[in-house]
């Protein structure tokens, strides 16, 4: 029997996905994108699930997707077929109710790149690389790009698009591509140390407001007020933000409902 694509482990209410294609870096095939839409749905459903970790097996975390199963498909409807499979992969990550942490090491290039800037939280070790490197085949990243220019600066973005460039893991945390950058031996601490305080907070809050933020980031000023106000109402109204509320001034620990 040959190897899961992706392996699944659920412990302590967070859910650990890896791309476990290693000798192909995880490039990110047809089959695999299948998997992670499939273990992406499932995990939305389940209430029991606070944070979601996405990781891969090897020496790299992911190398985009599979170039010699696009070669071997080569038309127009697969392609598109293809490109829009993985954009609604991505899109799920963002309306996902749970916080998803990018556990990054050695290279994440093109699509992997794309996945690193979809998860809403990364941690990358130092020796992490990272790539838009599609021109250098003479394909533009315009995929990854969506993800790319919603991370950083607009010129920051196309000096990686353009060029095809590899930028170190501190570059990267300084553009905003990743939120930390640890030795290797600390790596996992590092995500535990995220999901930990997540995984403490309201997880009806913590829904409500990923929601939120990835919203308003598309609107205008006023209407991003409004749908925030609208939201901060609404959170108001939840039994966890009563009970959070009640226990500062009560100078206790929340108990927190869930949503």
């Amino acid at each position: 029997m040959s190897e899961k694509l992706l392996l699944r482990n659920v412990e302590a209410g967070v859910a650990t996905l890896t791309l476990n294609r290693p000798d192909q870096f995880n490039a990110l095939s047809e089959e695999l994108l299948t998997e992670l839409q499939g273990a992406l749905d499932q995990i939305a459903g389940d209430t029991s699930l606070r944070a979601v970790v996405i990781a891969g097996n090897g020496k790299a975390f992911c190398a985009g997707h599979d170039l010699k199963q696009m070669r071997a498909n080569h038309g127009k409807e697969y392609m598109q077929r293809l490109f829009r499979q993985c954009g609604a992969m991505m899109t799920t990550i963002t309306r996902l109710p749970q916080p998803v942490i990018a556990r990054v090491h050695g290279i994440a290039t093109a699509a992997g790149c794309q996945l690193v800037a979809s998860c809403d939280l990364a941690v990358a070790v130092e020796s992490a690389r990272f790539a838009v490197s599609g021109i250098n085949v003479g394909l533009f990243c315009s995929t990854p790009a969506v993800a790319l220019s919603r991370n950083m600066g607009r010129k920051q973005a196309m000096e990686m698009l353009l060029t095809g460039d590899f930028i170190s893991a501190a570059e990267a945390q300084r553009r905003g591509l990743v939120n930390s950058v640890v030795p290797a031996d600390q790596l996992d601490a590092e995500v535990g140390r995220l999901t930990n305080s997540i995984c403490a907070k309201s997880s009806a809050a913590i829904s409500m407001g990923k929601q939120l933020f990835y919203r308003q980031l598309e609107m205008g000023l006023d209407a991003a007020y409004q749908l925030a106000s609208e939201t901060m109402a609404c959170n108001m109204m939840c039994e966890d933000a009563g009970e959070g509320i009640d226990a500062f001034m009560a100078k206790r620990k929340p108990e927190w409902k869930g949503r």
